[in-house]
């Protein structure tokens, strides 16, 4: 649902307009009102917070349940409720104040310079497993998270591939829940693979290739060629991050025994701001902001009156949860 976040996370706009947007750039998106409903991103920071507690609780109240059904003792673990936020950072990349300090908010951001507050937490089931024989202690975690995997379920990175169905009450839990999600449900997963697949195609949107167009000979002419798209330059910067990171030495079993060359991450952020500066130039240049946002409406007010049925049904459903 990768295209669903971007598209949930950027509707709203930034206080901050450096590109002259009319108020009309500013409206949501007319998918907006739809995918709130599930989503709830209509819902204030409190109201979320409490939502997440609440999906938690369900969660752990399913774990305890399960995991008596086996024959072990678990209290469930609470939390507080409350989500770690921005604090008072702002993200605005059309913003030439902000822009001019951060770029596009890859190697530094305002986030990065706000500590996070850290919580200890506390296992209020360590003392039972403490009590248990070593056997039995192996039987909980795996009642609880599901048998390790096997070696040659282990990608060479570490990974491999995640099952609910093995993953212990944990796994069971989450899946319920999970399932209890709109978003997720069977009833309703054509139209979210539709909605994913409407946003996978964004660059054949009619307009969307004039404008990228005029956007990169734009930046073609103030020596910033080399990119096809606006998002093209934003990945350029990432990806060079990537390689300064990836060159940091790593132990054999891939913990990283170094530091990023701080010179190299100086030289890059220097960059990644004159690179960002030009891009908003030349998103002023041609309106790409309101250009742009004209273009999402009319597809997806399209999309709107090829599936309102089918949204309609999802917005009741959430309304009866």
């Amino acid at each position: 649902m990768a295209a669903l976040t971007l598209l949930l996370s950027g509707c709203s706009g930034s206080d901050g307009d450096a590109t002259g947007a009319s108020d009309g750039a500013e409206q949501e998106s007319p998918l907006t009102d739809y995918l709130n409903a599930v989503y709830g991103g209509d819902l204030s920071p409190e109201e979320q917070e409490r939502q997440f507690a609440e999906q938690q609780e369900r969660t752990e109240e399913l774990v305890a349940q399960c995991m008596q059904d086996q024959g072990f003792e678990y209290t469930p673990t609470t939390t507080s409720g409350t989500l770690v936020s921005g604090g008072d950072a702002e993200w605005e990349p059309d913003d030439r104040d902000w822009v001019a300090q951060y770029g596009y908010g890859a190697i530094n951001s305002p986030f990065s310079e706000e500590p996070v507050p850290e919580e200890e937490f506390v296992d209020p089931n360590a003392d039972y497993v403490a009590s248990l024989s070593e056997s039995e202690q192996t039987a909980f975690y795996e009642a609880l998270h599901g048998p390790a995997p096997d070696e040659d379920e282990i990608a060479e990175d570490g990974s491999y591939e995640y099952d609910w169905t093995t993953a212990g009450c944990y796994g069971a839990a989450q899946h319920e829940v999970a399932d209890e999600d709109l978003s997720q449900s069977a009833e309703f997963k054509p139209l979210f693979e539709a909605i994913d697949e409407l946003y996978t195609d964004s660059a054949s949107w009619p307009g969307t290739a004039e404008l990228d167009g005029e956007w990169a000979a734009c930046m073609d002419a103030a020596g910033h060629g080399g990119h096809a798209t606006q998002m093209d330059a934003q990945n350029s910067v990432h990806e060079e991050l990537n390689e300064i990171y990836e060159s940091v030495a790593t132990s054999e079993d891939g913990v990283p025994t170094g530091e990023p060359d701080q010179a190299a991450l100086d030289a890059l952020a220097e960059r990644e701001v004159e690179l960002a500066l030009a891009d908003l130039d030349c998103r002023e240049e041609v309106d790409y902001r309101d250009r742009s946002a004209e273009i999402t409406r009319e597809v997806e007010q399209q999309f709107i009156d090829d599936h309102r049925a089918e949204l309609d049904a999802l917005v009741a459903a959430a309304e009866r949860d």
